[in-house]
């Protein structure tokens, strides 16, 4: 686990129990990942995958929610910012029993409830319609500031990515949460060094990262964002601090894209991904093979 240099230790480090199985949920939501990317025989299978630890520790560990309400308004927030990571957060909401796991074999089809990018008229628990980059943590601020005025005391998760800190309305809204004091937000972005158009640091070089969040005046730490026990301590230095310190948070996660499945971790055209009619087998076969070791 790597934290930035204002960081300190864990008040207690996560129990292999709480890692156990959050890591459980992590490897069926990349299993349900598996399963949608075969209707339709692509899609962004890889960020899904990467991305599952971080779901996993949202989902399974840290949201409030009501799996039978997805509008409870005492509910805490999570905004999916990077629409085409939607795959990964259906399969959340599935392992969170928001949508029913069968539903899933419908991804991408015609009047699904789950389009190929998160759509929040179509599905249950989809807070806002991602996709533009740059908007989520806009809209985060906003509903950090509501909850705030209603007296409320639910949190907002924000899900970003690394190609969105090139994007100038990322920065404008990181200024505005530490002006407004927001201590019930926390950004989560994913760096996987990938974007649309090739590597992030060829594309718009954002490092350093660290010291960029922390002159905003954000708590930062960055973390191995595919390490499910690094995830939870950070999410545990996050809840020691109290919110009325009036400090958003930030959990920098280095990812793997296609993480658990060999087969797509070495592939070279990786952001939106084609895989063949008889490689998903394959897929699930290394997922479950690599699981099974860990655990073992």
């Amino acid at each position: 686990m790597t934290l930035s240099s204002v960081e300190t230790a864990a008040v207690s480090a996560p129990t292999q129990e709480r890692i156990d199985r959050i890591a459980a949920a992590a490897y069926r939501i990349r299993h349900h990942a598996l399963n949608m990317g075969e209707v339709q025989g692509q899609g962004y299978v890889g960020q899904a995958l990467g991305a599952a630890d971080m779901f996993a520790s949202v989902y399974a560990d840290q949201l409030k929610y009501r799996a039978e309400d997805p509008h409870w308004e005492d509910r805490d927030r999570f905004l999916l910012s990077t629409g085409h990571y939607a795959i990964g957060h259906y399969a959340a909401l599935a392992e969170a029993g928001i949508v029913p796991v069968a539903e899933l074999d419908t991804y991408g089809s015609d009047d699904s409830r789950l389009p190929m990018s998160g759509m929040s008229t179509y599905t249950p628990g989809m807070e806002i319609s991602g996709g533009s980059l740059g908007h989520g943590l806009t809209i985060a601020v906003g509903m950090a500031l509501g909850l705030r005025a209603q007296g409320s005391g639910s949190r907002v998760i924000n899900f970003l990515s690394d190609g969105e800190l090139d994007e100038g309305s990322t920065w404008e809204a990181a200024m505005g949460a530490h002006h407004h004091q927001l201590g019930n937000l926390i950004a989560m972005v994913d760096i996987n060094a990938l974007q649309a158009d090739g590597a992030t640091n060829t594309v718009l070089r954002t490092e350093p990262v660290t010291e960029k969040w922390e002159s905003f005046g954000w708590y930062t730490q960055r973390v191995d964002g595919n390490d499910v026990g690094a995830l939870l301590a950070a999410f545990d230095n996050i809840a020691a601090r109290s919110a009325a310190s009036g400090q958003p948070s930030v959990i920098l996660c280095d990812t793997k894209v296609g993480r658990g499945v060999p087969l797509l971790e070495t592939r070279e055209k990786a952001h939106f991904m084609r895989i063949e009619e008889n490689e998903w087998q394959i897929c699930r076969e290394q997922l479950t093979a690599g699981y099974e070791g860990t655990a073992a």
